[in-house]
């Protein structure tokens, strides 16, 4: 097996070497895009073990996709630089492929809708945030000027939709801070441990938020938080949360991580600046944040009568982790009528 290069290297040396020859004079862009570990620069030498190796979107106009297609195709080795090449047109067909498509088709597969056409809130609202990044994060080989509009574009959400996803995610903290105590006091030890879990995961993904970064799904979560940098310590106190042994250091480390995401929302400027340090839960023996008052200072700057309709219920990623309905847009495209 040859050493491990990241898929985003091999990738731009099998374009330069195999495919850019073949485009000759063709207008296009090129990257290692869509759905990945590799797209987001997260594999290892761990993710050859299946279906690795070189993929790419070649993006053209509609009268280039079948000669592009034909004259890639006749051109592909069996392997690069020791590493077996797969190809399969179809966006489903295969895991590791060569695609080729126009800009439109190829955004409509992946995201479910054109956003070089436009992004409407509904569009933003029901596609998850690692559909996004396989547009915004994977390495661009060649652009013509086609693709670079749309991920700046697709960057980050609008402002005022970014608030109020940012209350959502508050919420999300504010339902359920007084449970680690009350799951505990009658006995549900797993229960308080479940809970501050779920804690913990939403205070990363608020963490996320607040840096406008987007989150991946599960298994890159945590690395994405950790590459935020954290020299206020929110990493190690989330990290005691969880390795907590007993309520009184579960939620002990809990409130030093809410009191520091709440110091990063005062840093944020986006509101008046609030009271970071905790508080008891009514008469409960429970120390909490009290999240809802962060919540209402982030609904207070959003003006836009269709987002406070909705409620509380935030984007896709705030209120499903199936990951068959995230995968899809076919599947996550279904969710469109909530928001209407």
């Amino acid at each position: 097996m040859p050493e491990f290069v990241p898929a985003q290297e091999l990738t731009a040396g099998f374009y330069a070497d195999v495919i850019a020859p073949r485009l000759d004079r063709t207008a296009h862009a090129a990257g290692l895009l869509g759905w990945g570990s590799d797209v987001l620069g997260y594999d290892t030498a761990r993710s050859t073990d299946h279906g690795w190796g070189p993929r790419l979107v070649i993006l053209v106009d509609a009268d280039e996709v079948e000669p592009v297609r034909k004259r890639v195709e006749a051109a592909l080795p069996d392997e690069y630089r020791g590493v077996p090449v797969r190809f399969g047109w179809d966006t489903h067909q295969a895991s590791h492929h060569i695609t080729v498509a126009t800009l439109g088709d190829w955004l409509r597969d992946h995201l479910g809708f054109d956003a070089s056409q436009g992004i409407s809130q509904r569009d933003w609202l029901v596609t998850p945030q690692q559909q996004l990044l396989g547009v915004v994060r994977g390495q661009v080989y060649a652009d013509d000027g086609r693709l670079a509009p749309v991920r700046e574009a697709l960057a980050w959400y609008p402002d005022e939709l970014w608030r109020w996803m940012l209350a959502c995610q508050w919420s999300r903290i504010a339902q359920e801070e007084p449970f680690v105590q009350r799951t505990h006091e009658v006995g549900d030890e797993l229960g308080s441990r479940v809970v501050t879990a779920r804690l913990v995961r939403d205070v990363m993904r608020l963490a996320l938020l607040q840096a406008r970064t987007y989150a991946p799904y599960t298994k890159w979560l945590g690395t994405a938080f950790a590459r935020l940098g954290h020299p206020d310590g929110l990493d190690r106190a989330l990290a005691d949360a969880v390795a907590a042994g007993n309520l009184a250091d579960r939620e002990r480390a809990l409130v030093t991580a809410y009191e520091l995401v709440a110091r990063r929302h005062n840093a944020l400027g986006i509101t008046a600046e609030l009271d970071t340090a905790p508080r008891p839960f009514f008469d409960r023996p429970a120390l909490v944040l009290d999240a809802g008052r962060y919540v209402e200072a982030c609904l207070a700057t959003v003006s836009d009568p269709r987002l406070k309709g909705y409620g509380l219920i935030g984007s896709v990623d705030q209120f499903v982790d199936n990951t068959d309905v995230l995968s899809q847009s076919t599947a996550y495209r279904r969710l469109v009528e909530v928001y209407q």
